[in-house]
């Protein structure tokens, strides 16, 4: 049985022309005009029974007669038009259940086909059945209301919200950190949780509560301790050791890379044989995250830098094949060490140059909610940001190898939030690190799906963000963007089905989003529900700041923080 019920104050007109997803319907009632408007949904029928056509709105248009000249006694003409975009069929039966919505068309309406637009009523109704088809995935992701009919709850199929990668975009002030909030703390509802986010200012440390994880990668100040994140040197693959160590023109640069991947793989070998481990041996190679000590990497360079060898004439010396040319490559190498930014890189602490420190380090990332991890927010706000590309994606590619050598039938699914993704995925490479960094999420975006691995990407710059991982996604929350290159690429990206949906972007009030995607049976503008707690991620009220009558002076107290780099 239908949901939908009509009166004569409901019905616009007839079906005058029929494309493939789209028609032209020519209004016969004009009072009905007042009550359409531009992304609205309409009723169709359809030439199937037990069906019943949705549409939304894309069009509104009124044509005046073509006569170029009146006579006195004669009256302008006029005929309304409203084009339609086609996006999915209500069927009163599928099987044993009724009433249900599919964004698929099985019929076009006919020619003369009456169209009817959806009044509160009618409305309320349909969005109740879009609902309660959503929450039929068992524990859907609820995120808020329709803003169509604010009596509805807006959920999405979290399956394939995470299985086809999603983006969240917004500007400055959109509430897209607390949308990002939201999701996050639906997810933590489940009992076997899995997900990272990476917090790149520190703005999500408020979000708290059970299956909900807060990890620091370590400052300059701070020791092994099991609620902060080492990422030790031995974890860098070759080339992602070089983009940090290796000046390309420096003339000796050939060199000094042939002469790091020769030692650092000796010296591999070296811990392995050293600790028990000789069956490794022979298995691994230069990128394989085994330790080593990079003192002892240091004394193999400076004893090819300063070897003398014997002369041509008997008791005679000459330099080495590799004296003087190291030089500059070690001070570099020294200076990361003796950097204390990079304190979370380069400790010596005993714990971190240990082959156990892999296994420890992956159990915090990739546990799930049952086994005592959740959802883990890692912030990176003490990461200095030349070096942060390279190292938010060593943890994302770390996640994803893991991932790939486990059986695939016994594969616990993990979703990786990218807060910020402009700063580490980005449209325009300027650098060996951001290559490298763009490369491992590319690969994520592409074949994650395979592995169980999930990608959000979340930005206030869609525009400056690699296209390759965006349109890797089939899911969009798109909150208010002002930017005119950030509105075209997230339109670009929609399907063409929604007709100017996309032309929302810039009017939607703080709170509002637009989903469209394969999690979302229907394109909608929805109302994100605000998380308790929300993030730190208010803007400033300078002007308030400014009236007050006094403030606190902590201008010496940032100062000393600067200075010791932690605050």
């Amino acid at each position: 049985m239908s949901i939908f019920t009509f009166n004569d104050n409901s019905y616009v007109g007839t079906v005058q022309a029929v494309d493939t997803a789209s028609v032209v319907v020519s209004v016969e009632n004009e009072t009905v005009l007042s009550n359409i408007k531009v992304n609205n949904l309409v009723i169709i029928n359809a030439s199937k029974e037990r069906q019943t056509l949705i549409g939304m709105v894309n069009k509104i248009i009124r044509k005046f007669n073509d006569l170029i000249q009146l006579e006195d006694d004669e009256e302008i003409t006029t005929e309304d038009i409203v084009k339609i975009n086609l996006i999915g069929t209500l069927l009163d039966k599928d099987g044993v259940d009724t009433n249900v919505f599919k964004r698929t068309l099985e019929s076009v309406p006919e020619i003369s086909s009456k169209c009817y637009c959806m009044d509160d009523k009618n409305l309320t109704s349909f969005m109740e059945v879009i609902s309660s088809t959503s929450q039929c995935s068992g524990t859907p992701l609820n995120i808020g209301k329709y803003a169509l009919s604010k009596h509805a709850d807006a959920y999405l199929d979290g399956n394939k919200f995470f299985q086809k990668h999603a983006v969240i975009v917004g500007s400055t002030g959109s509430g897209k950190s607390c949308t990002v909030a939201t999701v996050i703390e639906q997810i933590a509802l489940l009992k076997s949780s899995n997900a990272i986010l990476f917090d790149i200012h520190g703005e999500y440390s408020p979000i708290t509560g059970d299956n909900i994880k807060h990890y620091r990668v370590a400052g300059p100040n701070d020791t092994y301790s099991d609620d902060v994140l080492f990422l030790p040197y031995w974890l860098l693959t070759y080339e992602e050791m070089m983009s940090m160590m290796l000046d390309r023109g420096d003339n000796n640069a050939p060199n000094q890379a042939m002469l790091f991947s020769k030692t650092v793989l000796q010296k591999k070998k070296e811990f392995l044989s050293n600790n028990g481990l000789e069956e490794m041996v022979d298995d691994i190679t230069i990128d394989s995250p085994i330790p080593y000590e990079m003192g002892k990497l240091i004394d193999q360079f400076v004893f090819y830098n300063e070897e003398m060898v014997d002369g041509a004439k008997a008791n005679t010396k000459k330099k080495g094949d590799y004296n003087g040319i190291l030089s500059r490559f070690i001070q570099r190498l020294e200076n990361k060490i003796s950097d204390k930014r990079l304190n979370f890189m380069f400790s010596q602490d005993e714990n971190l140059i240990n082959s156990d420190y892999m296994n420890e380090l992956c159990q915090k990332l990739l546990l799930s909610a049952s086994d005592g991890g959740g959802i883990k927010i890692i912030d990176f706000s003490e990461v200095p940001s030349d070096i942060l590309p390279l190292i938010v994606s060593l943890i994302a590619r770390i996640i994803f190898s893991v991932q790939q050598w486990i059986d695939k039938d016994k594969i616990h699914p993990i979703a990786i939030f990218c807060d910020e993704a402009h700063l580490y995925i980005p449209q325009n490479v300027k650098q060996g690190m951001e290559s490298l960094s763009l490369m491992s999420f590319e690969r994520i975006a592409k074949e994650g799906r395979k592995y169980g691995v999930g990608l959000v990407v979340i930005t206030q710059r869609p525009s400056e963000v690699d296209r390759t991982v965006l349109s890797q996604s089939s899911n969009f929350v798109a909150m208010r963007l002002t930017n005119a290159d950030d509105q075209n690429v997230i339109k670009k990206l929609l399907p063409d089905s929604i007709g100017n949906f996309g032309d929302l972007l810039p009017v939607l009030d703080v709170g509002e989003a637009l989903v469209v995607g394969d999690a979302s049976l229907l394109p909608s503008r929805i109302l994100v529900k605000r998380p308790d707690p929300e993030p730190n991620s208010s803007t400033i009220k300078f002007w308030d700041e400014w009236s007050k009558e006094s403030v606190n002076n902590l201008i010496d107290k940032a100062v000393d923080s600067m200075r010791k780099q932690s605050k």
